[in-house]
Protein backbone atom coordinates (compact mmCIF):
# COMPACT_ATOMS: atom_id res chain seq x y z
CA UNK A 1 0.00 0.00 0.00
CA UNK A 2 1.38 3.68 -1.07
CA UNK A 3 -0.50 6.60 -0.13
CA UNK A 4 1.01 10.33 -1.26
CA UNK A 5 0.31 13.00 1.30
CA UNK A 6 0.66 16.47 0.83
CA UNK A 7 1.56 18.71 3.81
CA UNK A 8 1.50 22.70 3.07
CA UNK A 9 1.67 25.29 4.97
CA UNK A 10 -0.19 27.87 3.09
CA UNK A 11 0.54 31.35 3.03
CA UNK A 12 1.36 31.68 6.10
CA UNK A 13 3.95 33.36 8.27
CA UNK A 14 7.29 32.17 8.59
CA UNK A 15 6.44 30.15 11.52
CA UNK A 16 4.34 28.20 9.67
CA UNK A 17 7.10 26.87 7.27
CA UNK A 18 9.33 26.18 10.03
CA UNK A 19 6.52 23.92 11.55
CA UNK A 20 6.02 22.04 8.53
CA UNK A 21 9.55 20.71 8.99
CA UNK A 22 9.36 20.11 12.72
CA UNK A 23 5.73 18.07 11.87
CA UNK A 24 7.37 16.42 9.21
CA UNK A 25 10.22 14.92 11.04
CA UNK A 26 8.11 13.94 13.67
CA UNK A 27 5.77 11.72 10.53
CA UNK A 28 8.71 10.27 9.33
CA UNK A 29 10.11 8.85 13.12
CA UNK A 30 6.05 7.84 13.94
CA UNK A 31 6.46 6.03 10.37
CA UNK A 32 9.53 4.10 11.21
CA UNK A 33 7.94 3.17 14.05
CA UNK A 34 4.93 1.61 12.59
CA UNK A 35 7.31 -0.13 10.04
CA UNK A 36 6.72 2.10 6.87
CA UNK A 37 8.97 3.65 5.15
CA UNK A 38 8.44 7.42 3.70
CA UNK A 39 10.08 9.24 0.75
CA UNK A 40 10.03 13.24 0.28
CA UNK A 41 9.01 12.93 -3.34
CA UNK A 42 8.98 16.71 -3.89
CA UNK A 43 9.64 19.78 -1.55
CA UNK A 44 9.37 23.39 -1.93
CA UNK A 45 11.69 25.52 0.05
CA UNK A 46 10.80 28.28 2.58
CA UNK A 47 12.74 31.41 2.79
CA UNK A 48 14.69 30.23 5.90
CA UNK A 49 16.92 26.90 6.01
CA UNK A 50 15.84 23.95 7.03
CA UNK A 51 11.79 25.34 6.23
CA UNK A 52 9.19 24.23 3.74
CA UNK A 53 6.34 25.81 2.04
CA UNK A 54 5.19 22.50 0.87
CA UNK A 55 6.13 18.70 1.08
CA UNK A 56 4.83 15.76 -0.61
CA UNK A 57 5.90 12.52 1.10
CA UNK A 58 4.78 8.88 -0.19
CA UNK A 59 4.56 6.72 2.64
CA UNK A 60 4.37 2.74 1.85
CA UNK A 61 3.79 -0.10 3.62
CA UNK A 62 1.38 -2.12 5.59
CA UNK A 63 -1.27 0.38 6.79
CA UNK A 64 0.26 3.21 5.33
CA UNK A 65 -3.70 4.14 4.63
CA UNK A 66 -4.48 4.33 7.88
CA UNK A 67 -1.64 6.06 9.09
CA UNK A 68 -2.03 8.81 6.55
CA UNK A 69 -5.48 9.16 7.91
CA UNK A 70 -3.85 9.89 11.69
CA UNK A 71 -1.58 12.80 9.55
CA UNK A 72 -4.43 14.25 7.55
CA UNK A 73 -6.40 17.81 8.23
CA UNK A 74 -5.01 20.87 9.87
CA UNK A 75 -1.82 20.21 12.26
CA UNK A 76 -0.80 22.41 14.95
CA UNK A 77 3.00 22.16 16.08
CA UNK A 78 2.83 24.07 19.84
CA UNK A 79 6.20 26.00 20.11
CA UNK A 80 7.34 29.91 20.76
CA UNK A 81 8.51 31.11 17.48
CA UNK A 82 12.45 30.79 16.78
CA UNK A 83 12.42 34.54 15.14
CA UNK A 84 10.05 36.09 16.88
CA UNK A 85 10.88 36.37 20.63
CA UNK A 86 8.24 39.58 21.50
CA UNK A 87 5.12 37.46 19.60
CA UNK A 88 3.08 35.68 22.05
CA UNK A 89 1.49 33.12 19.73
CA UNK A 90 2.55 29.90 19.97
CA UNK A 91 0.09 27.99 17.42
CA UNK A 92 1.36 27.33 13.98
CA UNK A 93 -0.78 25.34 11.54
CA UNK A 94 -0.36 22.63 8.59
CA UNK A 95 -2.41 21.55 6.31
CA UNK A 96 -2.21 18.03 5.13
CA UNK A 97 -4.41 16.01 2.84
CA UNK A 98 -3.77 12.93 0.69
CA UNK A 99 -3.51 13.65 -3.12
CA UNK A 100 -3.28 11.77 -6.25
CA UNK A 101 0.31 11.94 -7.95
CA UNK A 102 0.26 8.85 -10.30
CA UNK A 103 -2.09 9.66 -13.08
CA UNK A 104 -3.16 6.35 -14.93
CA UNK A 105 -1.73 5.82 -18.34
CA UNK A 106 -3.95 4.87 -21.07
CA UNK A 107 -2.10 1.63 -23.08
CA UNK A 108 -3.32 1.64 -27.10
CA UNK A 109 -3.74 -1.74 -29.19
CA UNK A 110 -5.41 -1.50 -32.52
CA UNK A 111 -7.13 -4.74 -30.96
CA UNK A 112 -9.31 -2.47 -29.12
CA UNK A 113 -10.56 -0.70 -31.93
CA UNK A 114 -13.45 -1.36 -33.75
CA UNK A 115 -13.26 -0.12 -36.96
CA UNK A 116 -16.39 0.18 -39.74
CA UNK A 117 -16.32 1.22 -43.32
CA UNK A 118 -18.94 3.84 -44.21
CA UNK A 119 -19.81 7.20 -46.63
CA UNK A 120 -19.66 10.53 -45.79
CA UNK A 121 -20.77 13.42 -47.52
CA UNK A 122 -19.57 16.94 -48.73
CA UNK A 123 -17.16 17.24 -51.32
CA UNK A 124 -14.61 15.17 -52.11
CA UNK A 125 -16.36 13.34 -55.24
CA UNK A 126 -18.94 10.29 -55.50
CA UNK A 127 -16.63 7.85 -55.67
CA UNK A 128 -14.95 8.12 -52.82
CA UNK A 129 -18.89 8.23 -51.32
CA UNK A 130 -19.79 4.87 -53.04
CA UNK A 131 -16.81 3.50 -52.43
CA UNK A 132 -17.39 3.51 -48.60
CA UNK A 133 -13.92 4.34 -47.87
CA UNK A 134 -13.97 6.69 -44.70
CA UNK A 135 -13.67 5.03 -41.78
CA UNK A 136 -15.53 5.13 -38.33
CA UNK A 137 -13.14 4.17 -35.31
CA UNK A 138 -14.35 3.49 -31.85
CA UNK A 139 -11.90 2.91 -29.40
CA UNK A 140 -13.84 0.70 -26.81
CA UNK A 141 -11.77 1.31 -23.40
CA UNK A 142 -12.11 4.77 -23.44
CA UNK A 143 -15.57 5.02 -26.17
CA UNK A 144 -13.15 8.12 -28.23
CA UNK A 145 -14.63 8.09 -31.88
CA UNK A 146 -13.40 9.02 -35.16
CA UNK A 147 -14.34 9.59 -38.65
CA UNK A 148 -12.06 10.34 -41.06
CA UNK A 149 -12.58 10.73 -44.98
CA UNK A 150 -10.23 12.52 -46.16
CA UNK A 151 -8.23 10.04 -48.28
CA UNK A 152 -10.12 7.81 -51.20
CA UNK A 153 -8.50 4.50 -49.65
CA UNK A 154 -9.94 2.55 -47.29
CA UNK A 155 -6.20 1.38 -45.80
CA UNK A 156 -5.45 5.17 -45.75
CA UNK A 157 -7.97 6.45 -43.61
CA UNK A 158 -7.67 3.59 -41.41
CA UNK A 159 -4.26 4.82 -40.55
CA UNK A 160 -5.03 8.00 -40.10
CA UNK A 161 -7.80 6.93 -37.64
CA UNK A 162 -5.71 5.11 -35.52
CA UNK A 163 -3.38 7.82 -35.14
CA UNK A 164 -6.00 10.55 -34.14
CA UNK A 165 -6.95 7.45 -31.73
CA UNK A 166 -3.74 7.46 -29.93
CA UNK A 167 -3.21 11.64 -30.45
CA UNK A 168 -6.51 11.91 -28.08
CA UNK A 169 -5.59 9.39 -25.76
CA UNK A 170 -2.18 10.81 -25.28
CA UNK A 171 -3.65 14.32 -25.10
CA UNK A 172 -6.38 13.06 -22.62
CA UNK A 173 -3.77 11.68 -20.07
CA UNK A 174 -1.66 14.97 -19.97
CA UNK A 175 -5.22 16.98 -19.65
CA UNK A 176 -5.33 14.47 -16.59
CA UNK A 177 -2.01 15.12 -15.05
CA UNK A 178 -2.40 18.86 -15.05
CA UNK A 179 -5.67 18.60 -13.61
CA UNK A 180 -3.64 16.65 -10.62
CA UNK A 181 -0.82 18.51 -10.56
CA UNK A 182 -3.43 21.57 -9.75
CA UNK A 183 -5.40 20.10 -7.10
CA UNK A 184 -2.06 19.29 -5.48
CA UNK A 185 -1.60 23.36 -5.57
CA UNK A 186 -4.82 24.29 -4.59
CA UNK A 187 -4.39 22.83 -1.01
CA UNK A 188 -2.32 25.54 -0.37
CA UNK A 189 -5.10 27.82 -0.10
CA UNK A 190 -6.90 25.05 1.87
CA UNK A 191 -5.58 25.55 5.73
CA UNK A 192 -7.62 26.26 8.21
CA UNK A 193 -6.21 27.85 11.16
CA UNK A 194 -7.97 26.48 14.75
CA UNK A 195 -9.81 23.27 15.33
CA UNK A 196 -6.33 20.72 14.78
CA UNK A 197 -7.11 17.54 14.30
CA UNK A 198 -3.54 16.51 15.60
CA UNK A 199 -1.63 18.58 18.10
CA UNK A 200 2.23 17.94 18.04
CA UNK A 201 4.74 19.72 20.52
CA UNK A 202 8.76 19.65 20.94
CA UNK A 203 9.71 16.30 22.84
CA UNK A 204 10.67 17.54 26.95
CA UNK A 205 14.66 17.20 26.98
CA UNK A 206 15.69 14.33 29.42
CA UNK A 207 17.34 16.89 32.03
CA UNK A 208 14.12 18.78 32.20
CA UNK A 209 11.90 15.39 32.40
CA UNK A 210 14.46 14.69 35.41
CA UNK A 211 12.98 17.91 37.24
Amino acid sequence: MTVHLLMSAGRGPQECAWALARLLHRLEVDAVRAHLTTHRVETVPAERPGTYRSVLVRISGSGAETFAASWTGTLCWQAPSPYRAATGRKNWYVVARPCQVDTPTSTFAEADVDVVACRTGGPGGQHRNKASTAVRATHRPSGIVVVVDTERQFSLNRSIAMRLLRQRLEHDDEAARRVAVTERWRLHDELVRGNPTRVERPAARAGAARR
